[in-house]
């Protein structure tokens, strides 16, 4: 990496400084140096930030891995075909795993570095916005804009006792160098559910307990069609309640929630904690320089990814906005183009598609039916089980559904989910379809290839208006 020119306090010549060198860091600062700015990229935590490092990374490997366990389990479903019990070993498959984020952390990011002359990084602790500038280590650093991309971390909740036991969140987890008889999963978002399954086709025990529901921001019948599955390979799901304290118990942990008026007592080896995230922001000094933030420490951004102090921006999980790696780099790169004075952008997830890499995954985009009625749309929707799908019915595997929304006087589509094996890819046709503004009817018209998940999205689009399970293959 090419050396920058400093002044002679060491602070340098910066056009930007951008806090944080995870995805959106890496964003802010790659982009800006393409244009020929000089960047400070400070560290401020490891390099690759949450998702290579303890998210998505190392969390999608060890999904695959059970999947191949479960493939195995599960393919008695074809005539002919023996089912087997592959055998697991918790412990290299761990090890294998942080081999794999190494690599990653270096190919993705270490190595990128010296290719942009224009980006100095600076890993000399974290670091401490002042009216002054940003000190880092013993000096302090100062530009006009500066991006804070310092991520989130899991959040712990606030359950009596809960101090008094060992607490695995994602990241333990993940990291645990032995297979855990049992486990209590706390949370059924994303996380929550991703993590239960993962741990239970692998071998351990898992009780998912949540408040409200499975995926409480999914429609309800893409939870309940989720929530089948997992029961049906051995998790217990206990949902709609209220924890009341949690403690040590037999060498493990119990916790004691409240159903119904009636109390229950689930006990487990270890308890993991999927119950959300707070922003990193509180070693900052963001109210120092009056940067407002919300109620998990997450700094308030503008559609122009400004913060309320002028210059100062922000991108990623410290921000009120979504919480995906993808969408981390793309608001990075509206902020520099704004603080910048580049290409004027605005941060837009109209058509931003979601995905929870369960088995079978669920993906959506756009409005739920509860979000466009919120909004004033008179709606219609279309739902459709895999069971019309004819992939699935070659698979033998019709797990899950497919329900899209529109307006009942456009006919523009709205938003939809899906629940199916490759329900990750699908999405991002419709994810297409509502960025062009089409219609149900226009979907319903369109050429899919025969015998792929996608197929569904344009069976879906028909449904509003007649009944598939009439039609034959290839159909209209």
């Amino acid at each position: 990496m090419k050396d920058i020119d400093r002044n002679a306090d060491g602070s340098g010549g910066y056009d930007l400084i951008v806090i944080g060198a995870g995805s959106a860091g890496f964003s802010a600062a790659i982009t800006a140096a393409e244009t020929g700015k000089r960047v400070a990229l400070v560290g401020h935590g490891t390099i690759g930030g949450t998702c290579v490092n303890v998210g998505c990374m190392p969390s999608k490997a060890m999904i695959h891995a059970a999947e191949a366990v479960h493939g195995g389990a599960a393919a008695g479903r074809f005539p002919g075909i023996d089912p087997c019990a592959p055998r697991v070993d918790w412990t290299a498959l761990v090890n294998g795993t942080a081999d794999l984020v190494a690599e990653m952390r270096q190919k993705k990011y270490a190595d990128l570095l010296p290719q942009y002359d224009g980006v100095d990084y600076i890993d000399e602790g974290a670091a401490l916005l002042t009216e002054s500038g940003i000190v880092v280590g013993k000096r302090t650093l100062s530009a006009d804009r500066i991006i804070v991309a310092t991520g989130s971390r899991p959040a712990r909740p606030g359950i009596p006792g809960i101090e008094t036991v060992e607490v695995l969140d994602s990241t333990g987890l993940l990291a645990l160098p032995e297979r855990p008889d049992s486990l209590i999963v706390l949370g059924g978002g994303y996380i929550g559910a991703e993590l239960a399954q993962m741990a239970a086709r692998l071998g351990v025990k898992v009780t998912l307990v949540t408040r409200s529901r499975l995926l409480p921001s999914a429609e309800p019948e893409v939870s309940e069609a989720l929530a089948d599955v997992m029961r049906s390979e051995g998790i217990r799901l206990e949902t709609g309640l209220s924890y009341r304290e949690v403690k040590v118990q037999d060498g493990g942990v119990a916790l004691m929630i409240e159903r119904d008026g009636e109390p229950v007592t689930l006990t487990a080896a270890r308890l993991v904690a999927t119950t959300g995230r707070v922003a990193n922001t509180e070693a900052l000094g963001v109210g120092v320089l009056g940067i407002e933030t919300d109620h998990r420490g997450a700094i308030r951004v503008g559609p122009d990814m400004a913060s309320t102090r002028p210059g100062v921006y922000a991108a990623g999980d410290v921000t009120d906005r979504d919480q995906f790696v993808y969408m981390a780099a793309y608001g990075a790169k509206v902020a520099v183009n704004n603080a910048l004075g580049l290409e004027p952008m605005r941060y837009d997830n109209a058509a931003m598609p979601w995905v929870v890499f369960t088995d079978p995954q669920v993906a959506g985009v756009g409005l739920s039916e509860a979000q466009a009625r919120a909004a004033g749309h008179v709606i219609k929707t279309s739902v459709i089980g895999l069971d019309n799908v004819a992939r699935a019915l070659a698979a033998r595997d019709t797990r899950g559904l497919i329900k899209l929304v529109a307006d009942a006087k456009t006919d523009r589509l709205l938003g939809g989910q899906i629940v199916a094996p490759e329900g990750a890819d699908t999405i991002q046709t419709l994810a297409m379809a509502l960025k062009i503004g089409m219609t149900a009817k226009a979907l319903g018209e369109t050429i899919f290839p025969y015998l792929t998940t996608v197929e569904g999205l344009k069976l879906a689009a028909q449904t509003f208006d007649k009944d598939v399970a009439k039609l034959s293959c290839c159909a209209g």
